[in-house]
């Protein structure tokens, strides 16, 4: 696997990946058609760092960020548990001083990762301010500096 700058012939894997999460998700709403989340990933591509985890067969997943802003960090599922994300998080990490993000709260599994990962859950919200109506957790990365 190797960590990849996304490009717009990207866009479509990277879109298949995020909307597949969301339809196998019991609990997260799909709330955009197949057609939006590929204009959503077109977008970010061209407005955003966006980094891919990349084998022979293509991305495997990805992280959007904007600043110390992480968007998005989606992986295919069979690329969960590999070693893919910390990679893709330790890269962010490795430009950044700070990093922060929002997670669902009932993503538990996201939550755990990024404890290990070394982020701070900060606020904890009922999810008005997101387009699911999600109840939600913003975490920081204080980075190295305070982290040490």
């Amino acid at each position: 696997m190797k960590l990849v700058a996304a490009r717009a012939e990207d866009a479509e894997r990277l879109a298949r990946i995020l909307g597949d999460w969301v339809r196998e998700t019991p609990w997260m709403p799909c709330l955009h058609s197949r057609e939006e989340d590929l204009a959503h990933l077109e977008m970010m591509i061209r407005r955003f760092e966006v980094l891919c985890a990349s084998t022979w067969k293509g991305p495997q997943g990805f992280l959007a960020r904007d600043g110390d802003m992480v968007h998005s960090l989606y992986l295919a599922p069979g690329a969960r548990g590999r070693g893919y994300g910390s990679r893709l998080l330790g890269a962010a990490k490795a430009r950044s001083e700070r990093l922060q993000l929002w997670c669902f709260q009932s993503n538990e599994g996201a939550r755990r990762f990024y404890a290990r990962e070394g982020f701070v859950e900060v606020e904890l919200t009922d999810g008005g301010g997101n387009d699911e109506g999600l109840p939600d957790v913003r975490l920081i990365w204080p980075g190295p500096e305070e982290a040490a």
